[in-house]
């Protein structure tokens, strides 16, 4: 079972964003309790979805494919996909496999806040 911390924000210009804090290791066990987290928030919730990563000291394939699926179900949407605050030891997987050129990664949560989003041509 993974710990996910939900919080709603409003930005500036009305959009609400989800941010989720999982917490712990995101891998093949608990993948799928994320992906279904992420699924469930953009469906029901906000199209744009801030994923902060400072709890989550292990991340494998399947926790990172659980991502790439949060991001794929936001664009699908037109929202907007972000993460931010990568655990030191979680970084190392995101650089290997080169998925920091995939995502948008910001330092901290307040800078993922402000960024997002960036289009918005509802």
């Amino acid at each position: 079972m993974i710990q996910i911390e939900q919080t709603t924000y409003t930005t500036q210009d009305g959009n609400t964003v989800i941010v989720l804090t999982p917490s712990g290791r995101l891998d093949i066990t608990t993948a799928w309790q994320f992906r279904l987290k992420l699924q469930e928030c953009i469906s029901k919730l906000s199209r744009h979805v801030v994923v902060n990563l400072g709890q989550v000291n292990f991340i494998d394939s399947s926790g990172l494919t659980s991502l790439v699926a949060g991001m794929r179900d936001a664009d699908k949407v037109k929202g907007s996909f972000r993460i931010c605050n990568v655990h030191p030891e979680a970084k190392l997987v995101f650089e290997v496999t080169m998925m920091d050129t995939v995502f948008e990664i910001f330092e901290t949560e307040e800078e993922a806040l402000e960024g997002v989003p960036r289009s918005m041509a509802s």
